[in-house]
């Protein structure tokens, strides 16, 4: 019993070894491309009662360095309640490569969201389609940025994510989206399918009409996942550009109840992943309960295990984000667990928890 549970502790660290070692030696990167051609670009964003938000998107909009006539501009206020559509229209004035469209009731049981994507997907004419959230704000090179790993056969390219937060639980979240952003990045230099990455994403026009857009993720709650798994299956690749440049800023959720209404809504696409990830993931959850077998056995080598675990998560958390620039609190890495376990086991309870899945103030079976 105790042996296996040393093998299986192994192998739930073994990811940020191999992880360390892709950084360090395998790393890909796509650095922007000086050239005088620039092919049109759409940027699409649905927004739905987002007017504490928006106006920062809309600023970082308005500072990027993509040439203004090779860009167009397609929102949609998603049946906003508050001040969205009116904000939207202000900055519109004047502009004139942007579209604004107010969207419809989505049908029941639909993700509303991706039914905003999917009538914007429609009106665009860009060459390349580029994604952001309406609570994002994005590099003045973003556009640049990502189009450079656009490589072969690519046909999905991913940008990074900061979630930004002030207290104890935000910055607790923003690690957790590097370290997962980091094991995303890995596996998509190694080929291995992985997911969208909604609030930092662009697609080719050609890979978007092939895999049936986001119509076909409309049924999703996870519809980035799903359009990342049509783009494989229409025979295209997906690459993760991460450098500063490709760099977004998100908001990190405020209390813990939310952050645990988002993970229901994330854990509906993550049982839908392969086996091998759902594998990975159970090995991860499963290292607690496994390294306190190991202390309650072998005492101080299971000390040494426990800390070995956390300076390799913080060894790799801290490398993977100084790869755009970024130098995080290394007392919170060590801390990292602490937030870690509780969060995982809330979240696997909530997700089974017999309620309704709420995103965006509607409410999902």
């Amino acid at each position: 019993m105790i042996a296996l549970a040393w093998i299986l502790a192994f192998l739930s660290i073994s990811p940020f070894l191999i992880g360390l070692w892709h950084l360090k030696f395998h790393w890909k990167s796509f650095p922007i491309k000086v050239s005088d051609q620039f092919p049109k670009v759409s940027i699409l964003v649905a927004a739905r009662n987002e007017e504490k938000d928006l106006p920062r998107l809309l600023a970082s909009l308005d500072h990027l360095s993509y040439p203004v006539e090779k860009l167009e501009f397609l929102l949609a206020n998603d049946q906003s309640e508050d001040r969205t559509l009116e904000i939207l229209h202000q900055w519109a004035k004047g502009k004139e490569n942007v579209k604004i469209i107010n969207t419809e009731k989505p049908e029941l049981g639909s993700n509303g969201k991706a039914k905003a994507l999917a009538e914007l997907g429609r009106l665009c004419q860009g060459e390349f389609l580029f994604f952001t959230d309406a609570d994002c704000e994005v590099h003045r090179d973003w556009i640049q940025s990502l189009l450079a790993a656009y490589t072969g056969k690519t046909g999905m390219v991913l940008g990074i994510t900061q979630v930004a937060g002030r207290s104890l639980l935000g910055r607790f979240q923003e690690l957790d989206w590097w370290m997962t952003l980091g094991f995303v990045k890995v596996a998509a230099d190694w080929g291995i399918p992985t997911t969208g990455l909604g609030n930092n994403m662009s697609i080719s026009r050609e890979a978007y009409l092939a895999s049936g857009g986001f119509e076909a993720a409309s049924k999703s709650l996870t519809e980035d996942l799903e359009i990342s798994r049509k783009i494989r299956q229409a025979g295209f690749a997906i690459s993760h550009q991460v450098s500063d440049k490709a760099l977004a800023r998100t908001k990190a959720e405020g209390s813990l109840f939310h952050l645990l209404k988002q993970r229901k809504r994330w854990m509906s696409g993550v049982v839908t992943l392969p086996w091998y990830w759902q594998l990975a993931l159970g090995l991860q959850f499963a290292y607690y309960p496994l390294i306190f077998i190991i202390i309650l056995s072998s005492g101080l080598f299971g000390g040494g295990f426990l800390v070995l675990k956390a300076l390799m998560l913080a060894f790799f958390i801290q490398y993977f984000a100084s790869k755009t620039g970024q130098r995080l609190k290394i007392h919170l890495l060590f801390l990292f667990d602490f937030y870690f376990l509780p969060l995982t086991l809330l979240s696997i309870l909530y997700y089974f928890w017999p309620s309704s899945t709420e995103w965006k103030s509607r409410k999902y079976r």
